[in-house]
């Protein structure tokens, strides 16, 4: 890996890489520390809730237009998803879904870092993950979704399948994506298949420039802030002639569902 020099993005918080992204002066964040939405779940298990559940949302702009960074926090439980992060993230994504269509599109940038779905809460993080790639699908119908994948965590498990939705995908080289984490693979199969404290092989098989050089991310950067913004607002410059994709209307919940069995080599 090559070290960062200047600005470094990977050493911000998310609230710090959400408002360095948007434009100066802009950063307005909602439903922050003082809402008090934290898991009801975590007390229980001896874990301290956060008071943002490790999820900022921030309206602002960039580029001088309407934009939304939902940002997770990497330094809180690995910023894995549980059901309130991801309610804050899919309803982000929703409500700028309808803004689409009202004709006011409004720039969405998913500033991951994230281990996947985050333990304690299970189920409901499996929910909330499907519900994020869900509203991701629906977005993408209208306008493009950009992710900036730069922050020391990566994104793992559920969270790189939401990555993999996205229209544009930067990242830097001390980035990593993979569907399951190097400790995970190690404990399932053992070190002589994976040994996840070899740090060079971690980062030759998941590290940002294997995704993209693999053509799984559309722009790799240096990690320095800077780049990293002028890299989001050349991606968006990149689909400004954005054509919405044409999804076929089933009025038949039946019809759907076959529909989608068949796309996946499945007979109904």
């Amino acid at each position: 890996m090559t070290p960062h020099i200047g600005d470094s993005y990977a050493e911000r918080n998310a609230r710090e890489r959400a408002q360095a992204l948007l434009d100066p002066g802009t950063f307005r964040e909602v439903l922050g520390p003082f809402a008090r939405l934290r898991s009801p779940y975590l007390a229980a298990q001896g874990v301290a809730a956060q008071s943002d559940d490790g999820v900022v949302v921030a309206r602002g702009t960039l580029g001088g237009e309407r934009a939304c960074v939902l940002a997770t926090d990497g330094r809180f439980l690995g910023g894995a998803i549980g059901e309130i992060g991801g309610a804050k993230i899919a309803a982000s994504l929703e409500l700028a879904r309808r803004d689409a269509e009202r004709g006011t599109p409004t720039r969405v940038v998913l500033a991951f870092d994230s281990g996947g779905i985050r333990l304690q809460e299970a189920n409901l993080g499996l929910l909330a993950i499907a519900e994020i790639c869900d509203a991701v699908v629906a977005l993408r119908a209208h306008q493009p979704v950009v992710a900036v994948i730069a922050g020391r965590v990566g994104v793992y498990g559920g969270m790189s399948i939401v990555t993999a939705l996205c229209n544009e995908v930067i990242v830097t080289e001390g980035a990593r994506i993979g569907l399951n984490g190097p400790d995970v693979v190690e404990t399932e199969a053992g070190a002589d298949e994976f040994d996840a404290s070899n740090r060079p092989l971690v980062w030759k098989a998941t590290g940002g420039r294997r995704r993209f050089a693999q053509g799984h991310a559309t722009a790799l950067v240096a990690d320095d802030m800077p780049d990293i913004r002028a890299a989001v607002e050349e991606a968006f410059a990149r689909n400004r002639s954005f054509v919405a994709i044409a999804h076929p209307d089933f009025p038949d919940p039946a019809l759907e569902r076959e529909a989608f069995l068949r796309a996946y080599g499945v007979t109904p």
